[in-house]
Formats: structure tokens, sequence, C-alpha cells
């Protein structure tokens, strides 16, 4: 039985059982309801791999709208990913009104998390991953506003992250915005930044410490890599739709990397 027409069916049978035909009408009636309910914007949600893009797009969504307004600079950044990640016309679609659907007072938040969250087997990895995209979103129109502030503290605790690990993120996802508008990665535009804080935007990333030991600051690089590492994220769920942005993630502290090594003349 298909499962996005499973509650019609029951409610039907059961309003039959106990009443008759107006009483299975009415339990076809909330049986729908129950289906559009569980369906969400992907149709009835069959896999990980659908529940990752749906509770991304639709977190997004949520988050976009906690300011009060959803900025054109959001919906832009939303876009891109889409394209990025080169979804079908169809996929497109799904992606926009999952979008949509977390722009609803009554999202149900919480419960989209937890079930991501089984989905992805609990998995750190995966988990950062869906942050740091959700982070590239309040960061789109250069501003992270207090509603989005609090709202990612929500999410970042129903996903198992503490405060001090989501000022890591914050930290991380600023960096990389700076090196991306300054120029600092192939491809994008903008003014060269100041050695000092190229610098600075590379501990940043790589989550260590400036005065670090170089043993320190190597391993700190290998820790941020192996957490990034596209074909290891697709191994644990990722889905194939998004190697690119991991692909980019990865590029980003590499380059990081390269800068610390010519700071301190490491080979």
């Amino acid at each position: 039985m298909p499962a996005h027409i499973k509650g019609k069916i029951i409610g039907f049978l059961f309003g039959l059982l106990i009443g008759n035909l107006p009483g299975a009408l009415l339990g076809l009636w909330l049986g729908h309801l129950v289906d559009k309910k569980l369906a969400g914007a992907w149709g009835f949600v069959k896999d990980a791999r659908q529940e990752f893009l749906y509770a991304t797009f639709a977190t997004m969504g949520h988050l976009a709208k906690s300011s009060g307004r959803v900025t054109t600079e959001e919906i832009r950044l939303a876009e891109q990913l889409m394209t990025q990640m080169r979804l079908q016309p169809a996929q497109r679609v799904e992606a926009q009104q999952a979008f949509r659907d977390g722009k609803e007072a009554d999202f149900p938040l919480t419960e989209t998390l937890r079930r991501f969250r089984t989905q992805v087997r609990d998995s750190r990895n995966l988990l950062r991953f869906f942050m740091e995209v959700q982070l590239q979103l309040v960061f789109a129109d250069g501003e992270l506003h207090p509603a989005e502030r609090r709202l990612l503290h929500t999410i970042a605790g129903e996903l198992g992250f503490s405060g001090r690990e989501l000022e890591q993120l914050l930290a991380f996802a600023e960096a990389q915005l700076h090196m991306y508008r300054q120029g600092g990665r192939s491809g994008a535009g903008g003014f060269t930044p100041s050695p000092e804080e190229r610098l600075k935007d590379a501990y940043r990333i790589l989550e260590v410490d400036a005065q670090a030991d170089d043993a320190t600051v190597k391993r700190a690089y290998r820790r941020q890599m192996s957490k990034h590492h596209p074909d290891k994220l697709v191994a644990q769920g990722l889905p194939k739709e998004m190697m690119d942005m991991a692909k980019e993630k990865a590029q980003d502290i590499q380059q990081a990397w390269e800068t610390i090594k010519a700071a301190r003349n490491l080979r």
C-alpha cells in the first residue's frame, strides 16, 4: 500500500466500521489530513536522503522567517544552494516548498529535527554539516539577528550541540564568509584582505588558537579535514547532491592550512 494514501484508507475503513457512509467519508477526510501532515513537501519521505534535503530547506525557511521578514539575500542563498546541488526541476520545486513549509508559524521544527537526527543515525559529522548550511543562511544578509541566534541555540540543542560548540560553528562560518567575500576562494570577487585578517580567519576555520604550537595546529587541520572529507560524508549519508558544498568547505580548510603554514614557515 503506498504510504502517502495509507491514512485515507485506514480512515475510510474505520469510519465504515463504526458507522455508515457519512462516517466513512469523515474518516477519509481525517485520513487525508494525516497523510498531508506526514508527507511534507517531498511526498512521503521515503529515505534518509529525502529527509536530509527536506529538513535542510525547511529549517532554512524557519530561520529566515524568525527575524520577522525573509530577505532577498536569504531567498537568493537558498536558490544558489539548489543550483549548486543541481536539483532537477521537480526536486527544486520540492525544495522551494520545503522552504515555504518552514516559514509557517506552526512548522513542527522539533519533530523535523528529531526525525532528521534519527535518519542520519546521530552522525556528528552530518549534523555539523547540516548546521553549517543553516549558518550560511543566517549570514546571507550580512547580519545575525537576535531572533536567529536564539533559534540557532534551539536547533543546535536538538541536534546535540552545546552552546560553546555553536559559537565555534558560528566563528567557522563567519571566517568562511570572510574568505569568500575577500576573494580568498577561487572565482570569488572582493577586496584583498590584509595578511593579518587572512591569518586570523585561517585559525578560526581550523578552530585552533593562534598561540597554539605547531603540532596542535597540525592536529586541528587533520581533525577538520576528517570532519569535512566529502567522500566520508557521502559514505555516512550525505546526499550526493551536496557533494560540491562539502568540497568547498574542504577547500576552505585546505586554504586556511596553507595560509598558516606560510605564516609559520612550516613544511
